[in-house]
């Protein structure tokens, strides 16, 4: 019966566990596994008792009195057989050459592992721990610690009798006698000491004391907080974070201590050393072990639950817990139930935890099991986030950390991402990935393209396929254009576009092109893209074809980019019915291919496109078609009546005598005045625009073009009996007649429309050119007396005359080379310097004297000025 009940509990306890690990979404700090090898085959027969970890090896005592030595993988490498009982503790010095061991039957041993340095003592009580020092190798530090009871104490040399607890200090002395003395007693058994530097941390019944090995002072005392709790079920652990930090568990309650040195003003009769409490809180569960994690700390807690159905309190598993210490509370990050064996039968004092301050390596041991964590590196991270089907977390995670990975590969990973889009039929997305997964991979993508072929999703891929660099097989690529010409000709079109010619066998999908026309032979998307086919293959004329059919736009860039014209000379009213603009400029530009006789000639049955081509060609350049000039009046006429007179006007080669023959035909006034005027009819053309244009201010323009006088005359003639074209005249030939004469013609009594006004307007023109002309005579007086006193002024100024001048006559210097004799020079404002002697002699006549050189050119005073700026 209670072996039923034990096996529903322990069935109970382990789902539970297992539901919260699939519940909890948050990924663990560390990672476990069970160290095998030679500990298995240890454990099968024996229980662990106690373990110390040093970087290079293990050391692992067991409840038969046997103490292993272990490489970090469980391998035995040495054995001793210290006691028939239980190891108590082993103690490790830092140079993992000197090792200490106590057992249940009172034994005490330090030794060498390498040498033959030993200590053997038996005390009549069990030992529970020992604590050899740090630097044990040194001769000067050749000490350890042990607790026994103060009776043992009388053979080495005390006084004192009784079974009183106490905490030994052995010494090796000059002689390489061993000493010892008393460092504590009094406060009962003593379950739990570690040894850090020069400062030794122990535990009793009453609490923590620190003791400081080199001023030989104990230096502080932590009491004990859950007195209820017995000491032997739930012994303190301690833990050394550093030289002065120590970390203590017990029970549930954790304080960190921080050993700080004392002022010199406040020693006195104290220690030098005092201790101060940085964090204290209380955790969940009863502490089996404490270690150091950087700023955190890694805590073995023993568990205890009650079952739901019975009602009664068991041994769930253990939990390893990493927690951030605060100064009054802590903060949880992360926590992981053990499954170690036999957990249901152990108690709090049966947990230990070692750790390796080298490698972050943390042991748990237990009777039945030895348990490794480690801290989790990037690939345990990608692991989970495998497991948790984060691929894209994890692939990202594996770019970042390629160099740092040793399991896992970028390639393996972006294929399962690929396998797990597909199996969720998220296929778009999968076929993405594949650009950035495979790369420049041929063979996976062709892989991939079958994996997407057999779920019927090549559609999905085909966007992402690589065109350039790899190129796939062509047989790839059939296959895809083959599945969208049987459902989708727009997505078939849109590949055969944008995937380059040369990845498919060309003729292979234009045989299947053709074959779906047989069915739909007026399909336009279809037909496109057999074009673009023939196209890729070379064969433009059939392409040609099939783009004028379809009047597509892109005929034209067709022509250009292959030089087609010799094809299309026959098609060129095709191309005019399509798009005449684009049809003419190309044919315009390309003229050294196609003439301009070769267009006219195909374009005579269609003059209105004839027209068009003429036109474009005589806007582009007035002589090149000249000897068409004659048939573009009737095209003009016909179809481009408003372009007729600029074409007129500008043609330089158009027969005026043809020109006015059908304008008159088809009686078109504007032109026919114009061809009038050119051909020097104008009195006709004035009289064709009053009698048939009755446009007075059209009479008047035409007469000022021709500024003759008899048109004006002809002009009042026509007018004198026609009061508007009076008003109109009045209004506009005061600039250019005298408007006298046309008022002295006006017959009295004719009622003429707004006749004041036009007077008005007249008087108003007249004054204006009146003020004009004084404002004129101003200005213009203005600069003659401002240039008069510019001139003055400079010929006002003196001429410098020194050796570089010459005379203009002589050409020799125009100064003597002797200043004491006299000489005469004659320098004119022009600059021009002369002697005087090489002077002509004024004639009676004109007794002024002027410069030979600037009348003989015309020129004016300061002229020479001029020519030097110049």
């Amino acid at each position: 019966m209670a072996e039923a009940e034990k096996q529903e509990t322990e069935s109970l306890e382990e789902s539970t566990d297992e539901s919260e690990e699939e519940e909890s979404e948050e990924e663990p700090k560390l990672k476990y596994e069970r160290l095998s090898n030679g500990v298995t085959e240890i454990l099968q027969k024996d229980a662990a008792s106690c373990m110390t970890v040093h970087d290079k090896f293990l050391a692992l005592g067991t409840h038969y009195g046997k103490v292993y030595l272990l490489d970090i993988q469980g391998n035995i490498t040495q054995k001793f057989d210290v006691s028939p009982v239980k190891i108590n503790q082993i103690s490790l010095d830092e140079s993992g050459e000197h090792m200490g061991v106590c057992s249940e039957d009172g034994k005490v041993q330090v030794f060498g592992l390498y040498s033959g340095e030993e200590f053997h003592e038996t005390f009549d009580c069990p030992i529970k721990i020992i604590a050899v020092h740090p630097h044990f190798v040194r001769s000067s530090c050749k000490q350890f610690v042990t607790g026994g009871k103060k009776v043992l104490c009388e053979e080495h040399g005390t006084n004192t009798t009784g079974d009183v607890q106490m905490l030994l200090l052995f010494e090796r002395s000059w002689m390489s006698r061993w000493k010892s003395s008393v460092l504590h007693e009094g406060e009962g058994n003593i379950r739990s000491v570690k040894w850090r530097g020069h400062l030794i941390a122990w535990a009793n019944n009453m609490g923590v004391k620190i003791f400081d090995i080199t001023s030989k002072q104990r230096i502080t005392n932590v009491p004990r907080d859950d007195i209820s709790l017995r000491p032997d079920m739930y012994p303190c652990s301690l833990c050394w974070k550093d030289s002065v930090t120590l970390i203590i568990g017990w029970g549930t309650s954790v304080k960190i201590c921080s050993v700080k040195e004392r002022h010199a003003s406040e020693l006195r009769d104290l220690p030098s050393r005092y201790v101060e409490i940085v964090s204290q809180f209380e955790t969940e569960f009863y502490i089996s072990g404490l270690a150091p994690l950087c700023d955190q700390l890694v805590v073995l807690s023993y568990v205890k639950e009650v079952s739901e159905k019975t009602e009664r309190e068991y041994c769930a598993r253990p939990r390893l817990d990493i927690i951030q210490p605060l100064s009054e509370t802590c903060e949880e990050i992360s926590s992981d139930a053990l499954t170690v064996r036999g957990f249901q039968e152990n108690e709090c004092r049966d947990y230990h935890l070692e750790y390796s301050e080298g490698e972050s390596l943390f042991y748990i041991v237990s009777p039945r099991d030895v348990v490794v964590a480690k801290e989790r590196d990037q690939d345990d991270h990608i692991d989970w986030l495998l497991e948790k089907k984060k691929y894209e977390e994890a692939l990202m995670a594996a770019e970042i950390s390629q160099k740092n990975i040793k399991r896992h590969k970028i390639l393996d990973i972006g294929l399962a991402y690929i396998n797990h889009l597909v199996e969720k039929g998220e296929y778009d997305i999968a076929a993405r990935k594949c650009q950035k997964i495979l790369g420049k991979n041929a063979a996976l993508w062709e892989y991939e393209v079958y994996k997407f072929k057999e779920i019927g999703q090549l559609k999905a891929i085909s966007p992402y396929l690589p065109r350039g660099d790899p190129v796939l097989k062509p047989l790839i690529y059939e296959m895809i254009l083959h599945e969208f010409l049987e459902s989708d000709y727009e997505g078939f079109a849109t590949l055969i576009r944008e995937w380059p010619g040369d990845l498919y066998n060309n003729s292979v999908i234009v045989q299947a092109v053709r074959d779906h026309l047989k069915k739909d032979s007026q399909n336009r998307t279809l037909l496109k893209t057999l074009a673009e086919l023939y196209t890729y293959d070379k064969n433009y004329g059939n392409a040609l074809e099939i783009y004028l059919t379809l009047r597509h736009k892109d005929v034209f860039q067709l022509i250009h980019k292959h030089n087609l014209f010799s094809s299309i000379k026959d098609k060129i009213v095709l191309l005019m019915d399509f798009d005449s603009e684009k049809a003419v400029d190309m044919l315009l530009d390309n003229e050294d291919k196609i003439s301009i006789k070769k267009v006219v000639e195909e374009l005579e049955d269609r003059p209105e496109l004839q027209h068009v081509y003429l036109h474009k060609l005589f806007k582009r350049d007035h002589h090149k078609g000249q000897r068409y000039h004659e048939k573009q009046i009737s095209l003009y006429a016909e179809y481009d009546r408003p372009n007729l007179l600029p074409f007129l006007r500008d043609s330089t080669h158009c027969p005026l005598e043809k020109a006015l023959e059908i304008c008159q035909q088809r009686n078109f006034v504007e032109e026919t005045v114009y061809l009038l005027s050119r051909m020097g009819n104008s009195r006709s053309a004035l009289k064709m625009i009053m009698e048939e244009l009755h446009d007075v201010d059209k009479a008047i323009e035409f007469a000022k073009e021709q500024d003759d006088g008899e048109l004006w005359e002809d002009l009042i003639l026509y007018s004198i009996d026609k009061p508007p074209f009076i008003t109109g005249l009045l209004n506009n030939i005061g600039t250019h007649v005298d408007p006298i004469l046309l008022i002295h013609r006006i017959k009295e009594g004719m009622e003429i429309p707004n006749l004041r006004d036009s007077l008005v307007k007249i008087l108003q023109d007249y004054n204006l050119q009146i003020l004009l002309r004084e404002g004129c005579k101003k200005i213009l007086v203005a600069d003659s007396l401002s240039l008069l006193k510019k001139m003055h002024r400079t010929q006002m100024k003196g001429v410098l005359v020194d050796e570089e001048n010459i005379c203009e006559s002589c050409l020799s210097p125009i100064l003597p080379s002797d200043a004491a004799k006299p000489f005469s020079v004659v320098a004119f404002h022009c600059r021009h310097m002369f002697h005087k002697e090489c002077l002509p002699v004024p004639s009676m006549n004109s007794p002024a004297q002027f410069c030979g050189i600037c009348s003989a050119k015309h020129r004016g005073p300061g002229s020479a000025i001029l020519e030097m700026k110049k």
